[in-house]
């Protein structure tokens, strides 16, 4: 991976399925060319925009304009922000305002927003007249990097996150870095975590240059926001091209997810955002595979620390491990009642393994032991 600044008004890239493939535009200032974009993939008619209320006060008008300039007929469909919304409740919302707007099947969804906006609309377009084109449009850096690339979509349940869904892939992913801007902090912390975790799972070269950048990153300089986004769509894309359906190396995606989306669905979606629970997932993670003797503590202390320079948690919630494993066992990655994690071996490199109870119990001990020396040398000081 090269590390030199990269022109992020200038890049496509592409993610290759066949009859499926798609392109990743990324370009400042994308919003004004969307009416432009889908013209050139030849959609027609009415184009519903599927939003939150946050996003609808920053951007709803200009795709509006845009898109109404383009000759579209617009539909705005604007839900409540946050993960909570991520249901199928939210999704019969989506199909009432469809079928009262009479889409047809040549009628388009774009979503336009972050993650759950994502993965919500692409499983309403999904299953509409059993199918209709859907879009692209990611303004959060979770979605930018990961969410929008792939076609997994769907909706949380009580029990466990993205448990209902379908793969479905979008026919354009268009990303406006701009639109980073009015990120809130948090939120942009959290989207860092995606982005380190394609550092450990394909590349080393882009993990030390997330450790070499991490200030100007954190400051949302123009030429780190272009090498991290544009790296992580690369690695992203190539993997979905190797494995669509998540049958082999896709799952590699998931490293942090185990322990992350048990720890998301224990705080029933509104604590932990995601990117936090993926932080505090991918560094428990590789100090389980450090306990089990498939990597070594240099792994750990480099990955803690560069979560930690981000901003981000790393210590694990007070849950006791019974709990924290019945939530690890309704994640869709379980496979005949077995867990399986994805482990690094190296800093690049990463494997599947399953877990067992016994091992990862003993594991959770020592990290509750650690837990309680660290508090009794700071109550004798």
């Amino acid at each position: 991976m090269t590390a030199s600044p990269t022109d992020i008004s200038q890049q496509t890239i592409h993610v290759e399925l066949g009859t499926r493939s798609y392109a990743i535009l990324i370009r400042r200032n994308l919003l004004e060319a969307i009416g432009e974009e889908l013209t050139r993939l030849r959609c027609t008619g009415k184009v519903g925009v599927v939003t939150d209320r946050n996003l609808a006060g920053c951007y709803l008008n200009q795709v509006k304009r845009v898109l109404k300039a383009a000759g579209y007929t617009v539909i705005p469909i604007v839900l409540p922000p946050g993960e909570r919304t991520k249901t199928l409740r939210s999704i019969a919302m989506v199909m009432d305002a469809l079928v009262e707007a009479r889409f047809e099947r040549t009628s388009t969804l774009l979503a336009l927003g972050g993650g759950v906006i994502g993965d919500l609309t692409g499983f309403a377009a999904a299953i509409y007249q059993r199918g209709i084109p859907f879009v692209q449009v990611p303004t959060s850096l979770v979605a930018q990097v990961d969410s929008s690339v792939g076609g997994k979509t769907g909706v949380d349940h009580p029990k466990g996150k993205n448990l209902i869904g379908a793969f479905n892939q979008p026919r354009v992913v268009l990303i406006d870095p701009a639109t980073l801007s009015t990120l809130p902090p948090r939120e942009w912390k959290a989207g860092l975590a995606e982005v380190i975790k394609y550092g450990v799972i394909a590349d080393e070269g882009f993990f030390e240059y997330l450790e070499q950048h991490i200030e100007p990153i954190l400051k949302l300089d123009d030429a780190s926001v272009a090498q991290i986004v544009k790296r992580s769509c690369e690695i992203k894309a190539l993997i979905v091209s190797e494995d669509e359906r998540e049958s082999d190396r896709r799952r590699i995606l998931n490293f942090g997810h185990t322990i992350g989306h048990a720890l998301e669905s224990l705080g029933g979606y509104c604590g932990l955002i995601h990117g936090e629970a993926v932080a505090i997932g991918m560094v428990h993670e590789a100090d389980l595979a450090r306990h089990l003797g498939l990597c070594g503590e240099d792994v750990v202390t480099r990955l803690r620390a560069l979560v930690e320079a981000v901003g981000l948690p790393t210590g694990f919630p007070p849950v006791a491990f019974s709990v924290l494993w019945r939530a690890m066992q309704q994640d869709k990655k379980v496979s005949a009642g077995t867990v399986y994690c994805v482990v690094p071996e190296r800093i690049g490199s990463v494997r599947i393994v399953p877990l067992q109870k016994d091992k990862t119990r003993a594991w959770f001990d020592t990290i509750r032991s650690r837990e309680r020396d660290l508090a009794t040398k700071r109550r004798v000081r």
